[in-house]
């Protein structure tokens, strides 16, 4: 069985027991999380969407609360002595989805 969930603006395909980094939510470590389903999908072949998927739910287990690795921004001009190094490190939040109903 796996669902497709709407979070923080973006489309992820998931299944029980996956982890799943996300956008930063305002949720603790261990707290429980209610994502909207977008489509389910059974391992009979049955799939509902749309309407239909209005009632189905997935759970999610928040398991860490990170940053990505370091992505360094490097703006220069060539002859003209211009440089400028930015670095970014972007939140995130690591799912565990507990289960899939619907």
């Amino acid at each position: 069985m796996y669902a497709i969930i709407e979070c923080g603006g973006k489309q992820y395909k998931v299944a029980k027991d996956d982890l799943v980094r996300v956008e930063k939510l305002d949720a603790e470590v261990g707290a429980k999380v209610e994502l909207k389903a977008l489509l389910v999908a059974d391992d009979k072949g049955n799939v509902k969407a749309g309407d239909a998927a209005k009632n189905a739910k997935v759970l999610a287990e928040v398991s860490a609360q990170d940053k990505y690795p370091k992505v360094l921004v490097f703006h220069y001009k060539s002859k003209k002595q211009i440089r400028k190094r930015q670095g970014h490190r972007q939140p995130y939040t690591e799912l565990k989805i507990v289960s899939i109903e619907g």
